[in-house]
């Protein structure tokens, strides 16, 4: 029941913040996150390092490709490619994010995709998982932080 509610609740406060402040938070890779962070949070892919860096380096990998060669069906594979070599190098793999080249280079997205969704929606992700994860006695979350 924590990976249902901690889901439901995680997205809900990305949901309606993107709402309330008309700023595009939601990124399709963060439903799979969840997935993470509440059904397996002692996962070293649910940490908030693995969280946080897969997804902002993944998103900088698929924007790097997109700026320098172009959204073509051909660059998605060495983008995806390359932002897992990036999170195995840095040690910040997180599955979910390896989906985000493929995002930003479907929506052509600029820059400041970096910042939003990808900082401000996984910062949110890890905030409600701090929360949802410690609240049962014994558990604690996260394992490590860097």
């Amino acid at each position: 029941m924590v990976a249902v509610f901690g889901g439901m609740i995680a997205i809900a406060v990305v949901a309606y913040a993107s709402s309330r402040l008309q700023l595009p938070l939601v990124l399709g890779s963060f439903g799979a996150s969840c997935v993470l962070l509440f059904g397996f949070p002692d996962s070293p892919f649910s940490q908030p390092r693995n969280v946080m860096g897969g997804h902002l380096l993944a998103s900088l990998v698929g924007l790097v490709f997109l700026r320098l060669l172009g959204n073509a069906w051909w660059n998605m594979a060495p983008a995806a490619g390359c932002a897992i070599a990036g999170m195995q190098l840095t040690r910040t793999v997180h599955p979910p994010a390896g989906s985000n080249p493929l995002i930003v280079m479907l929506s052509g997205a600029s820059w400041k995709f970096l910042i939003t969704p990808t900082l401000c929606g996984v910062l949110a992700l890890v905030g409600v998982a701090l929360i949802v994860n410690n609240l049962r006695t014994g558990r604690a979350y996260p394992k490590y932080w860097w």
